[in-house]
């Protein structure tokens, strides 16, 4: 999912202020005891998903896809007084340890979190959110930004993860297309084509695409 050589990548983190502590110690034991770790947001991108968060300073931020809870608690630094984050997964297996690294995060009264199916829980929040981050199973993506987008207030964020699918969005002319390299490609030409908002693919990790509601 990383595109730079490795010594940039380095110097990139080198120049991007350290992850607190305990997102150290969550990423550390997400590796170690947790199938599929790359999931994880990490270093470098959930510092940018924090800066996202401290300029927007978002009243209600709606997260797809927790996983061990490291983006959620990035997200969460930047919330203006009284905001939450609402973050909803999947896997109840997870939860425990999600819990507990919110409680020692600080941040467990700021953040909601639903388990259960996505397309199930999106429609019952009446909020309008601030900012949405998409980082689930990538069939379902166009599915959620139809859902959330009537959730978001006009000038508000959607940031869509993996957007890149490891390169093979560039590569896909090269033979055969499983179904989530082709769900990504559909996605993000979707996005590309809706009059409803502009957008932005930035190439960081795994790709991120940035859309603002008009």
């Amino acid at each position: 999912m990383d595109f730079l050589p490795i010594e940039l990548q380095q110097y990139v983190e080198k120049h991007t202020s350290g992850e607190p502590e305990i997102l150290k110690k969550l990423n550390r034991d997400t590796h170690v005891n947790v199938l599929k770790p790359r999931m994880l947001s990490g270093h470098f991108q959930g510092r940018l998903l924090a800066m996202i968060s401290h300029m927007l300073r978002p009243q209600r931020i709606l997260e797809i896809g927790t996983y061990t809870g490291y983006s959620a608690i990035c997200l969460a630094e930047g919330l203006a007084d009284g905001g939450y984050v609402h973050t909803i997964d999947v896997n109840a297996e997870l939860e425990m340890m999600v819990r507990r690294y919110f409680a020692e995060a600080g941040v467990a009264d700021k953040i909601k979190y639903y388990l259960g199916p996505a397309l199930e829980i999106i429609p019952t929040l009446p909020y309008p959110f601030d900012l949405v981050f998409i980082d689930a199973d990538k069939i379902n993506n166009a599915s959620y930004f139809d859902l959330v987008l009537d959730k978001v207030r006009p000038g508000g964020f959607i940031i869509t993860d993996n957007v890149l699918w490891s390169g093979k969005v560039v590569a896909a002319g090269n033979g055969k297309i499983d179904k989530d390299t082709q769900a990504v490609l559909n996605f993000n030409q979707k996005v590309q084509q809706d009059f409803r908002v502009e957008n932005i693919l930035l190439p960081i990790r795994d790709g991120l695409l940035i859309a603002r509601k008009i």
